[in-house]
């Protein structure tokens, strides 16, 4: 068994519920959204507003932004293991797949925080 330190979870069974509960807080989310605007076609600022400034509100958006960074964590590094190997890309691959998984965790870490931000800002 292969293990390495910069998987989401303990192993591979992990990552995979992680990724599908993770896909279901977005889909509930998305659900959410989706019926807010339909039943709300009008929608102005001051409604957005308040919307947003509703605790379970921020606390739901705030769980789907965790939510979709580790769903994101998870699928990325999955694909950076699978897929930037040696026995494609030569003898580099560790240090293309380093340079990748951090672009991802600095990317992700500032979307996070700009999205707390702009979340708690209201």
């Amino acid at each position: 068994m292969v293990t390495n330190v910069t998987n989401f979870g303990r192993s591979g069974l992990y990552d995979w519920v992680i990724q599908r509960l993770t896909a279901v807080v977005l889909a509930v989310y998305f659900v959410f959204f989706l019926s807010y605007l339909l039943f709300n076609p009008d929608v102005n600022y001051q409604q957005w507003q308040a919307l947003f400034s509703t605790t379970w509100m921020r606390i739901a958006s705030l769980l789907a932004l965790l939510a979709i960074c580790a769903h994101a964590w998870i699928g990325l590094w999955t694909i950076s293991t699978d897929y930037l190997t040696s026995d494609m890309i030569g003898a580099k691959a560790t240090v293309i797949r380093f340079l990748f998984q951090t672009g991802c965790v600095v990317l992700m870490f500032i979307y996070l925080v700009w999205g707390i931000q702009i979340l708690w800002g209201i």
